[in-house]
């Protein structure tokens, strides 16, 4: 299967949910990202391979490096790097300005990113929903980054709350939820998530039918 049968798959048959709780048995028990981490339009659902990005503040004339005197640090060179079917994730600063806007966005749209997810903000959200373009975050806040903070890399391991990230890990996103799925398990993820589907199903027909849920556990052992 190639990733983009893979994340079509996902997208038309899975949901954050069943994946959650079959990662929670193969012992992968910390994969959701924070719960405030939302899309900016309902409905959104994502697939796609995570590009990450690692943010800090950085206030304007303070420093000494070789970021000191560029704007925004390595974030032109990060968005220029985006991939097809890649995801920004980014992560590391405060939440004292937006990591995404409307140009980015449509950069990204231009590279045939499957979205974006920010460990913040986003501005010109109004635009990014014209654009259509796949974005989750934090919400929206209009102050810049430009003046304080960079992006200092990408495509480095990245945390956000604890939940580790690496570049090219499985990330599948909904209303109610971003989860990052290792690449190590992301197979045995995928169909065991497809089975489950499959007997919910069962389990629904048959309480419809007038089978108790406990009857109904003992029997399928989903629920």
């Amino acid at each position: 299967m190639t990733d983009k049968e893979l994340f079509s798959i996902m997208k038309e048959k899975l949901f954050t949910a069943v994946i959650g709780d079959v990662l929670d048995v193969l012992g992968y028990r910390r994969q959701f990202l924070p719960q405030s981490i939302k899309p900016l339009v309902c409905g959104t659902k994502i697939a796609g391979r995570a590009m990450t990005v690692l943010e800090a503040d950085y206030l304007e004339g303070k420093g000494q490096g070789p970021l000191a005197e560029k704007p925004f640090g390595l974030m032109f060179e990060a968005l220029d790097d985006l991939k097809e079917d890649e995801i920004y994730i980014a992560s590391g600063a405060s939440f004292e300005f937006a990591l995404w806007g409307g140009l980015m966005s449509t950069r990204a749209l231009h590279l045939k990113a499957a979205g974006a997810i920010l460990d913040g903000f986003v501005r010109d959200s109004d635009e990014i929903k014209r654009l259509g373009f796949p974005t989750f975050s934090r919400g929206t806040f209009a102050q810049d980054q430009g003046v304080r903070g960079k992006v200092l890399d990408y495509r480095v391991p990245i945390s956000v709350e604890g939940v580790d990230v690496q570049t090219g890990d499985l990330i599948f996103a909904d209303d109610e939820g971003v989860l990052i799925i290792p690449q190590e398990i992301e197979r045995q993820a995928i169909e065991d998530a497809l089975i489950k589907v499959r007997t919910e199903n069962d389990v629904a027909n048959a309480i419809k039918g007038g089978m108790s849920t406990q009857d109904a556990f003992a029997t399928f052992g989903v629920m």
